[in-house]
């Protein structure tokens, strides 16, 4: 697949032309099609601010009155904020940063990494600790959204009927499960069931806004950004406060930048820049317009711009974008969960692929049952969304400032901007960044220690896997042999026996250690020996012409490279027989195969510690085992441990 494929995905998906149609048709459908499906993966997050953001930013001790003045600045604060830090930022400058079309946190370090071209290990090392404390800062946020967003809108229900308060919590649990009971038909599937949800939920915030907007246009001065700045000045330090809610305007951002893979760099701009974004503005400056007129429905803004009988259907619209916001935030996860996975930042972990034509869509299964877990005690534990608020917003925040400083090193060392620009342009883009960080710190002791804690165990957990990883590699270091020095030194050969043996390795060039082990043991070799190793590519499927790559090593020694695309599950058995033509013959019946299997030991003075070395055991006994990637007949593979102390 060409690099191109992966920014633009309509590549990969226009159908042919249709009976006297024109080739421009099918692509244009299809173009449309990842538009309204990046609305229901997408923008759900950051969609659904207009629920609560208002109300908090004058009610959740923020210090502000519904006044013609405050609500004025709250508006410029919040329009000019979402200008900065979504459209421009995010949208316009960091998702031209991709790694083969994937978005996140690590693709922002990836590529700056790679601009270093071998400089500075400081400069590398620093990057990779941004890297870890902004995936960290994302599982963060990702176990709060979805529990926020749904409670705030099943809670739409006080506005019908006061009484059916109680009814929350329950009513939030069975929409969050049957979410995440859906994860498994793929991003694919969950767009087109969402995608016109969100179209009409665009359609309505915009349309709700543009009513009120039509009967106070005097609200619109608020787009003048002298009206926030005079709030500011008026406030002084305490401003700080309505900055911790004005910030849920924005939360989203980085889950739109960390979901690019699914679908693209182009659909995901043209959704935000001619629907989302309208949409949501209208829908705030609506608000503010109403709040106005009466500052009595400030506490349910939202659901007051309809009238009382259509405010049930209003929360059950709202209930389903609830739901499409927090598949977004799943969706970011999966992504960055199997980014982290081939970093190695985390344990190697099933991986479901669903979709023929996106890398991105995906599906992880442990990952969605511990976050759906996670969600569960937080909407039992807090029981409402003013509740969790306070716990709302610092992972967000702390994420963008690591997005901030990352972009900034990409433009510096891959787009190759000077210095100076680069700092001047991501700095001011910071500010906003900056001022929602402090102001969410202060909520620290109302529920702020949550996402950090959250963060804190990411970071803990992912640490402590790539330091292990270390000192089992440079264990397997000390002992790895070349393969050719391996047979230059084999004067004598060990008695050979029929057969084939075939022995799986990340790295055919070194002799494995299953081999060694099996040699030093049995002190035999087979008559044929194959050293295989596997690789699995960035695209769907290899053509059989590209399968297998053989090198004759003599002595009876073959190394084969075996490689297949990310939809395919590796068969050794049949890369075996793709290598006849290469004077392999494969017989099942005759031919062993042999897998490596570390088995982790605790040594008594360990180079991790005693906490970190049991947990990391713990973790790679978690691990999935190789045999679960590769299709080997069962009744023919053996299995060889290597005790490794850690």
């Amino acid at each position: 697949m060409a690099p191109d494929d992966r920014t633009s995905p309509l590549s990969a998906v226009t159908l042919p032309p249709a009976n006297g149609a024109t080739g421009h048709e099918p692509a244009k459908a299809a173009a449309a099609a990842l538009v309204v499906g990046a609305l229901g993966v997408v923008f759900g997050d950051i969609g659904t601010s207009p629920l609560y953001t208002l109300r908090e930013s004058f009610t959740h001790g923020s210090g502000m009155t519904p006044t013609p003045r405050h609500v004025l600045g709250v508006l410029s604060i919040l329009f000019w904020a979402v200008t900065l830090t979504v459209t421009i930022k995010y949208v316009t400058l960091i998702m031209r940063a991709d790694n083969k079309g994937e978005g996140g946190v690590l693709a922002l370090a990836t590529l700056a990494t790679q601009g270093l071209n071998g400089r500075s290990r400081k400069i590398r090392r620093s990057i990779t600790v941004f890297a870890v404390i902004g995936l960290a800062l994302f599982y963060g946020d990702a176990i709060i959204t979805p529990a926020m967003t749904v409670m705030s809108a099943i809670e739409g229900l006080h506005s019908v009927a006061p009484g059916m308060s109680h009814y929350v919590v329950p009513m939030s649990l069975a929409v969050l499960v049957g979410l995440f009971m859906l994860q498994s038909r793929g991003t694919a599937d969950v767009g087109r069931l969402f995608g016109p949800v969100m179209l009409v939920w665009f359609l309505v915030l915009g349309v709700l806004g543009a009513w009120q907007v039509a009967k106070h246009p005097g609200v619109l001065m608020a787009l003048n950004p002298i009206y926030g700045i005079d709030l500011i000045a008026d406030r002084g330090w305490p401003i700080f406060l309505a900055f911790g809610s004005i910030v849920l305007a924005v939360t989203g951002a980085e889950a739109l930048y960390a979901d690019m893979g699914h679908f693209g760099r182009k659909p995901i701009r043209i959704a935000w820049l001619f629907i989302v974004l309208p949409g949501l503005m209208l829908n705030y400056f609506g608000q503010g317009a109403l709040i106005i007129e009466d500052p009595k429905v400030v506490r349910q803004v939202f659901f007051e711009m309809v009238p009382k009988d259509m405010v049930l259907a209003l929360v059950v619209l709202s209930t389903m974008a609830a739901v499409i916001a927090s598949q977004a935030v799943i969706s970011g996860v999966f992504s960055l969960t199997r980014q982290a996975i081939q970093l190695g930042y985390l344990p190697r972990m099933e991986i479901q692929h669903t979709s023929e034509t996106e890398i991105g869509q995906i599906y992880v299964p442990r990952v969605n049952w511990i976050l759906m877990a996670g969600i569960i005690a937080l909407v039992v534990g807090f029981g409402s969304s003013d509740k969790l608020a306070g716990a709302y917003g610092l992972a967000v925040t702390g994420a963008m400032l690591v997005d901030a400083a990352l972009a900034l090193a990409v433009a510096i060392l891959v787009w190759k901007w000077k210095w100076p620009v680069a700092a001047l342009v991501f700095g001011l883009l910071a500010i906003p960044d900056i001022a929602f960080f402090i102001a969410n710190a202060l909520k620290i002791p109302d529920g702020g220690w949550l996402p950090l804690l959250v963060a804190g165990l990411v970071f803990f957990t992912i640490t402590t896997w790539r330091r292990g990883r270390e000192i089992v590699g440079a264990e397997l270091a000390e002992s790895a042999l070349p393969l050719t020095q391996f047979l230059d030194r084999m004067e004598r050969a060990p008695d050979r026996v029929a057969g084939t043996a075939v022995f799986l390795t990340v790295d055919a060039s070194s002799t494995p250690p299953a081999f060694l082990h099996n040699l030093k043991h049995n002190k035999i070799l087979h008559e044929r020996i194959i050293i295989m190793q596997v690789d699995t590519m960035d695209v769907p499927r290899v053509p059989e012409a590209r399968r297998v790559e053989v090198e004759r090593l003599g002595k009876g020694f073959y190394s084969v490279i075996a490689r297949y695309g990310f939809m395919e599950q590796p068969d050794v058995p049949a890369a075996l027989r793709a290598c006849r033509p290469h004077g392999i013959a494969y017989d099942e019946m005759e031919t062993s195969f042999f897998l490596g299997r570390e088995t982790l030991v605790p040594a008594s003075r360990s180079r991790l510690g005693r906490w970190r070395r049991d947990f990391f055991i713990s973790l790679s006994h978690s691990a999935s085992a190789t045999k679960a990637f590769f299709r080997i007949p069962p009744n023919r593979a053996i299995e060889l441990g290597n005790q490794i102390q850690v």
